[in-house]
């Protein structure tokens, strides 16, 4: 499996299903081997018949963000036109479509819903009654209507910010002072929109829905008979990058002021689901305001008398997403739980937990749980092996494959073999890691030891087009990664362990993890080994190289945090560093120095390349610039990798090549032909 492979791979996208349940429509991405230009295909899937077959259609359009409404008409926005002289923006068109014998698919259209001058339109969400329609898009906060235009009598090309005026900038892009991600309601009739549009936020401008930077539909929810619409913000203003207070809000459509549901609670409300009664509304909320990683507990809310209460598991679990069963007697939910994401039904009168065990083996990694009629469950599921495929359930038998995305391209491939281990890490707790290697490499074999990011989060057995173990190993490593203190999917407690001991613990752990590693699997040759991670992983892999500089023959830094200092004043969620840190530098100093790793740069030897993204403004691209004249001082041999279009995640698909080039280069010089390798670059 080459670097191409991997980002050729096809990738499915997540499923939308009629509203009786019998039929499917899911969108593949495929990217041209030679161009690397992407493209999706669409494909329509009847359930109702075991064994059938994917049938391809073509939209009319190029179009994304399918969705059937009740009227089973499939939606979806696109910037193209049908008529080629039209202004481009993005614009919510619909088809009709009628399988024919089960092997084509007749389509009527494309015929359009949503024309918005000046606006484009970011995404939408049908009433279940199909008379009304949620659109969103960058809206003025005072705009009292979608789609109109904010005067700018600037006379530079400068942007003025306000203090006090929340985020000036995000994620990966510069904010419009003024604008902000808003909600409008219209009237849905034969297909098309009707009326000005009604502001769910009432005209207040309370703050970005969907949440940003990764907030989607999640954040919004229709009452089961259209009568209003739940959101999800969090307040733009000046504690706006301090805060984790997103609360979930009511609108009746009146154009009136929003009903805060939240209010009671300063920390994370978010994916509300109504159930299909009406009765109830479930969602997903965090105890400690400040603390983005905090255990994600279900609540229930009576709609009638308001009277809320938390649904504690049995199990220390965190839950990342949230639905109903059909049948409204049961939710569906995800969570990491040891390596695995697998999917738990709740009963909402006591809160009791249920693992479903809907694959054979390991779950790795379930998503997109969608419940059907008759007791069924469509969901993805994708794992370090394979990417992902889509899957049906029936009752209690083991789930069946729908797809063959990429199941028979990748088997075609060398096969790769992952081994859990465990071993007593820091504090004698039990930490856990995976070993993945080719099935049949005899050693020697050189060992890459992985570092997640997060830090609150995990490797898990899940497939990732950026950092993925099995096209590693397929260059002839041993990839071993560790849980370390401070990984999800062990219980709160373990989680929050990192707290202000960013360099303690976890370093202990992928101490004694590397060597748990290299006494179970004696092939791997610990004498030729280099580390590597992102974000988070990257600051370890700075840590490492002042604080175990000894170990290893390479390093590969990515997006890593290099002088807490200068990071804190110039990154953007400062909520993330003060609960970690203990509060601002100001306030606990002593905290970041001593884990900081500018500190320990008279010890740095060890070979490094340091790879940044200009846009990425979660750890600003100056952290990788530090670090590389730290090097370039030392006279470290290293080499400096920088995309200027690319944010805390290399995306596209060139890019993801050159990166994976660089990488396998820098490994293969330092790992693979030792007598080879210059000090010079």
């Amino acid at each position: 499996m080459t670097a191409r492979d991997l980002i050729t791979m096809p990738r499915l996208g997540s499923p939308t299903v009629t509203s009786d349940g019998r039929y499917t429509v899911y969108s593949v991405t495929y990217t041209d081997p030679q161009t690397l230009e992407r493209a999706p295909k669409h494909y329509l899937l009847d359930l109702s018949v075991s064994g059938s077959s994917p049938v391809e259609f073509e939209l009319g359009l190029s179009g994304h963000s399918l969705s059937f409404g009740p009227d089973n008409f499939l939606y979806f926005l696109t910037s193209k036109h049908t008529d080629e002289g039209a202004e481009p923006r993005s614009r919510l068109w619909r088809v009709a479509l009628e399988s024919a014998n089960g092997s084509s698919v007749n389509v009527t259209g494309p015929m359009p819903v949503a024309d918005i001058a000046t606006t484009d339109i970011a995404g939408f969400k049908i009433a279940p009654s199909g008379d009304k329609i949620a659109l969103w898009a960058e809206i003025g906060r005072d705009c009292p209507r979608f789609g109109c235009v904010i005067e700018d009598n600037a006379t530079g090309s400068g942007r003025l910010y306000q203090g006090g005026g929340g985020f000036y900038r995000h994620w990966d892009h510069w904010v419009e002072p003024g604008l902000l991600s808003r909600v409008f309601v219209f009237g849905l009739e034969d297909g098309g929109v009707i009326g000005d549009g009604v502001p769910v936020d009432g005209g207040m401008g309370i703050g970005n829905t969907p949440t940003k930077p990764f907030g989607g539909e999640e954040d919004i929810a229709w009452a089961p008979d259209g009568s209003g619409l739940y959101f999800v913000a969090r307040r733009s203003d000046a504690k706006e990058p301090t805060s984790t207070d997103l609360d979930i809000y009511w609108s009746d459509l009146s154009g009136g002021t929003p009903t805060k549901l939240t209010k009671s609670n300063e920390a994370h409300d978010s994916s509300p689901a109504p159930s299909p009664d009406g009765k109830y509304l479930a969602y997903l909320a965090m105890a400690r305001p400040g603390y983005e990683s905090d255990r994600m507990v279900v609540h229930l809310r009576n709609l009638e008398s308001g009277e809320t209460r938390a649904l504690i598991p049995n199990r220390d679990l965190s839950f990342g997403s949230l639905t109903w069963t059909h049948d409204g007697k049961a939710l569906l939910a995800t969570a990491t739980d040891m390596l695995d994401v697998p999917a738990y039904r709740i009963d909402p009168t006591n809160g009791s937990v249920e693992e479903l065990n809907l694959i054979a083996g390991n779950e790795a990694h379930i998503g997109a749980l969608t419940s059907l009629p008759g007791d069924r469950l469509l969901f993805t599921r994708d794992s370090i092996g394979t990417a992902k495929e889509l899957f049906l359930a029936k009752g209690r038998a083991k789930a069946m494959p729908l797809t063959d995305v990429v199941t028979t391209r990748t088997g075609a491939m060398a096969s790769t073999v992952t081994t859990r281990f465990s071993f007593k890490g820091a504090g004698d707790d039990t930490v856990w890691g995976q070993i993945t290697r080719l099935e049949e490499q005899e050693g020697p074999i050189p060992a890459i030891l992985y570092i997640h990011g997060g830090p609150q989060g995990s490797f898990i057995d899940g497939w990732s087009s950026r950092w993925n173990p099995r096209v590693l190993a397929s260059q002839g490593y041993a990839v071993i990664s560790v849980d370390f203190h401070g990984s999800s999917g062990y219980g709160q407690d373990f989680t929050d362990s990192i707290n202000r001991d960013w360099g303690g613990k976890p370093l202990e752990d992928l101490q004694k993890g590397l060597e748990a590693a290299l006494e179970l699997d004696s092939q791997i040759d610990g004498t030729r080994a280099c580390a590597m991670g992102a974000s988070y992983g990257g600051y370890m892999v700075n840590w490492i190289a002042g604080n175990w500089p000894d170990r290893f023959n390479c390093l590969v830094q990515h997006d890593g945090l290099f002088d807490m200092r200068s990071f804190y004043y110039s990154t953007e969620e400062l909520w993330f560093p003060r609960w970690d840190f203990g509060g601002s530098y100001g306030e606990n100093r002593e905290v970041y120095e001593k884990w900081n790793p500018v500190n320990h740069v008279d010890k740095w030897q060890t070979p490094m390349l340091v790879i940044t993204g200009e846009k990425d403004f979660r750890v600003p691209y100056t952290q990788g610039l530090q670090s590389f004249t730290a090097l370039q001082e030392r006279g470290v041999p290293s080499q400096l990798l920088v995309f200027p279009d690319e944010n805390h995640w290399v995306l596209g698909a060139a890019n993801s090549l050159q990166w994976h080039d660089t990488v396998f280069a820098w490994l293969d010089r330092w790992l693979k032909q030792p007598e080879n390798s210059s000090e010079e670059d």
